[in-house]
């Protein structure tokens, strides 16, 4: 893939530019990018959590300083048990208490709660006002920033409210990456790895041969790599913007991916329970036939590669099971299941059985996913 300073990639819907995702290697570019949403009279409230906030949270204002009449700052606390109605709450009293109108702007600095609480609070304040991304995570930049999908949790069911409600501006500063977590940035990579898998297979295995690079963060790496995933995922999202098909193997990983994350208390972070839940969407794949053992094999060691689990302990399969069905992916009773044919082409299917379910959770349970396991 082409190695670039930076990237623009333009956001489609129904054919009509929508807004811009910018791929930058700091802030600096930031006041003249949201300049052109017209905000040199109004409010900018940055919305960021207790572990964001503090490293980047007054640059940023700096920044838009330059360019609004006022930016304010309110801080949640950092973790998905705060991604909640409760939150949105006090997110709205505040909004009020500042009087700010529907021409005003929230701009989500942080991970997927921040920009999902905050699309979410966007969507919904006001019947609607303007957001823009500001992601600081791995998995942010490459997943729920992009797309409109907005969402909090309800009593531990992940984004069960939510609505679609696009961004204005996606704005991405990769240096960010540098403070980010060893445990954080490989959970950004399940994701990447899902969109070679579900989309290029070619893209895959470029993302292998450089993982030493992607790993060390070097730029050079960082940047085609992030910008190949946002056009994977642009491409499926401009095809289906909200949910109606097409997008739905965006969920690859995650119907059995949520189950665990749920049951385990979201101990695990979202990217390891996406790789766990890849797995056992392979094994479905493998034992209906669409899938051989051989890329079953090559995507193992792809998640393992990138030190990502492939099993888990201490659930039980049936409770598993039990869980998916209470999935936001459930349609008119069946699930909306996503399967590999192979590396690179992913299909949604409606009519995965328990059993079926059973066995690929008893794959990904109580002991190491071995290659040498019977069918």
């Amino acid at each position: 893939m082409e190695e670039k300073k930076e990237a623009v990639l333009p956001v489609k819907r129904d054919g009509e530019f929508c807004y811009s995702i910018m791929i930058e290697k700091s802030f600096e570019n930031l006041p003249d990018q949201v300049k052109t949403l017209d905000v040199s009279e109004r409010r900018i409230c940055i919305v960021t959590d207790s572990q964001v906030g503090p490293l980047y949270g007054k640059a940023v204002k700096n920044e838009l300083l330059k360019i609004c009449k006022k930016v304010t700052i309110y801080t949640i606390e950092a973790g998905e048990e705060h991604k909640t109605l409760d939150t949105v709450r006090g997110l709205y009293e505040h909004l009020i208490l500042e009087h700010f109108d529907r021409k005003d702007l929230l701009a989500a600095l942080g991970g997927g709660v921040v920009g999902d609480l905050t699309g979410f609070t966007a969507a919904t304040y006001l019947r609607g006002i303007r957001f823009i991304q500001i992601p600081t995570t791995l998995l942010a930049q490459v997943d729920s920033s992009i797309g409109g999908k907005t969402g909090v949790d309800f009593d531990s069911y992940k984004n069960m409210v939510g609505a679609f409600h696009m961004p204005s501006l996606v704005y991405m500063n990769l240096s960010v990456l540098k403070t980010l977590p060893e445990r954080q940035f490989t959970s950004g990579m399940a994701e990447i790895l899902k969109h070679g898998l579900i989309r290029s297979e070619a893209y895959y295995k470029w993302l292998l041969e450089n993982q030493e690079r992607i790993e060390k963060r070097e730029y050079e790496a960082l940047l085609p790599m992030i910008a190949e995933s946002c056009k994977i995922k642009r491409a499926v999202v401009e095809a289906d913007p909200t949910e109606q098909g097409e997008r739905a193997l965006l969920n690859f990983g995650h119907t059995v991916g949520h189950a665990v994350e749920k049951l385990k208390d979201f101990k695990l972070s979202h990217g390891e329970c996406v790789a766990i839940g890849i797995v056992a969407a392979g094994w479905i794949s493998l034992k209906r036939g669409f899938l051989s053992k051989e890329y079953l094999d090559e995507i193992l060691r792809g998640l393992e590669a990138f030190s990502l689990p492939t099993y888990t302990d201490g659930l039980e399969s049936k409770s598993v099971v039990e869980v998916t069905r209470s999935d936001k992916k459930m349609e008119a009773g069946s699930i909306k299941f996503v399967m590999l044919r192979r590396i690179g082409e992913a299909f949604v299917d409606r009519t995965v059985t328990e059993e079926e379910l059973l066995f690929a959770v008893s794959r990904i349970l109580g002991g190491s996913n071995e290659k040498t396991h019977e069918i």
